[in-house]
């Protein structure tokens, strides 16, 4: 039975080249995702989790190899830390603190931050991916580079698929477009995606400099006031990271050359620092779009092929992992048959909101970083405000993604909220949730979950540090409901997991 967000429209249903009277191909997988970046491995590893057929499209023939350094706040921590993926990306990260990100306002962390992970992880981009794409792997996923998704075609009881180049004919129970910005999944899908294009550029890099690091770090501390963002900042060797604002967008399929790093840097500082040997050089801009819609029948979106916004707070990887988080158990769900009706619909009702959060936050963090008196003054006013801890810690957790309230209906206070990793008789709260399994955490151990032991762990503790009798959590560690009624956790449980088993 289809959901309202389930019909196929005529506006999902691409152009086929063999057209609609061609033979289809055996259903050989339940889901494809188009991209192998972060997202799609997060989200081909969780469907593994519960035994669903994947494969995974990735046109690139190779691994991204420029060593962009992205930062993993304290929510994708917790996520990863739940599928004991955490200590092996720490071996590979350096920690700092989870202060300073928001519009790059210089403040420490707030005290006694809400996480066991209170910290910001920073991680060479391909040595992310790489570990990602290694777990997927290992939990039985199919990646296949140099291979990208060209057309398709979904009907009542799946999507057909065309790759590029070749021409193959794939089909699957679902496809997930993980496909970035520029997204084929969500451009033949005919969804919009409304926003601002792009005002202002940067240019970003690692390369080494010529004058001597002393008289490089006092012109970059002269220039700390400047209206744009900018930094030379040094990894040791000779080698800098390098911002630089742009004095006019480009074409972002185009990679900057280092002559163009040389032309702003003198614009800016009036020195480009001798700058050479680059190591990557790259661009982006200040568009900020959010696609109209999640899902349209069979075909998904998800990361920045469906939203995409300035990189300032760093949290575009992280909304989404986040993203891939909060649909995998969901999109299992419904191949392994027990989803309930409206799951998956789920999906876009709770992650689309806090997209168009997040690109809020960065329109506004962008307002307070531009060039005038205007906005200059304003920023001047919330460095002074950022001094109370309440406001800092508020826009700590917005940026950190640990202030999240998913909208479950009525209820208490950490309803719809994630659960911190707290302590259990068994050891920590979030090792037991390595499986992508919903648990409940029962302080009276009168409970009972039997009728969905297949989908629901139980674990009776009445030491757990809980401010709650009981508490059902979902695969993504978010309360679905507290108390210690038999019959209204019932209730919750059919809600969320489906009918329970005979």
């Amino acid at each position: 039975m289809h959901s309202s967000l389930d019909p196929v429209p005529h506006a999902s249903r691409s152009t086929a080249r063999p057209g609609p009277g061609a033979a289809r191909p055996p259903l050989a997988f339940d889901v494809i995702i188009a991209g192998c970046g972060p997202v799609g491995a997060v989200l081909a590893a969780e469907l593994r989790l519960h035994g669903v057929r994947v494969l995974v499209l990735e046109k690139d023939t190779e691994p991204t190899s420029f060593v962009r350094i992205v930062g993993l706040h304290m929510r994708s921590l917790e996520l990863l830390a739940m599928r004991g993926l955490l200590d092996r990306l720490l071996a590979h990260g350096r920690k700092r603190s989870a202060g300073g990100f928001f519009a790059a306002i210089d403040k420490p962390a707030p005290r006694g931050l809400d996480s066991a992970h209170a910290y910001l992880l920073g991680i060479p981009q391909p040595v992310l991916v790489r570990l990602l794409e290694e777990h997927a792997v290992a939990r039985g996923a199919q990646i296949r580079r140099g291979s990208a998704v060209a057309d398709f075609e979904q009907d009542e009881e799946g999507v057909t698929i065309e790759t590029a180049p070749g021409g193959e004919r794939l089909r699957a129970r679902y496809l997930v477009g993980c496909d970035g910005a520029r997204s084929t999944v969500r451009k033949l899908l005919g969804v919009g995606f409304p926003g601002e294009p792009a005002r202002n550029e940067t240019l970003m890099g690692e390369m080494e400099a010529g004058l001597p690091q002393e008289e490089i770090a006092a012109r970059v501390a002269e220039l700390r006031d400047a209206p744009r963002r900018f930094w030379l900042r040094p990894f040791g060797g000779g080698v800098y990271s390098v911002l630089v604002p742009a004095a006019e967008v480009s074409d972002r399929a185009e990679p900057p050359t280092l002559e163009d790093f040389r032309r702003e840097l003198r614009a800016v500082a009036g020195t480009d620092f001798g700058v050479h040997s680059p190591r990557w050089l790259s661009r982006f801009g200040d568009a900020t779009r959010l696609a109209e819609r999640y899902r349209a029948g069979r075909v998904l979106l998800a990361g920045d092929a469906a939203h995409i916004h300035p990189p300032i707070g760093g949290q575009g990887v992280n909304l989404g992992m986040q993203d891939a988080f909060n649909l995998g158990w969901k999109l299992a769900a419904q191949v392994r048959g027990w989803a309930p009706g409206t799951l998956l619909d789920t999906y876009q009702a709770e992650r689309r909101p806090v997209a168009a959060d997040v690109l809020d936050n960065t329109r506004a963090q962008e307002e307070l970083s531009a060039p005038g008196p205007g906005p200059r003054a304003v920023r001047r006013l919330l460095t002074e405000l950022m001094d109370f801890e309440e406001v800092n810690r508020h826009l700590t957790e917005k940026i950190a993604a640990i202030g999240i309230r998913y909208d479950f209906g009525e209820g208490p206070g950490l309803l719809g909220r994630r659960l911190r990793d707290i302590d259990v008789r068994q050891g920590r709260l979030y090792d037991l949730l390595h499986d992508g399994r919903g648990l409940l955490l029962d302080r009276t151990g009168r409970l009972t979950a039997d009728g969905w032991s297949d989908r629901v762990d139980h674990l009776p503790d009445p030491t757990a540090a809980l401010d709650a009798p009981c508490v059902l959590l979902r695969p993504d560690g978010h309360i679905a409901w507290l108390g210690d009624d038999q019959h209204s956790l019932n209730a919750h449980l059919t809600r969320w997991f489906g009918t329970p088993a005979a």
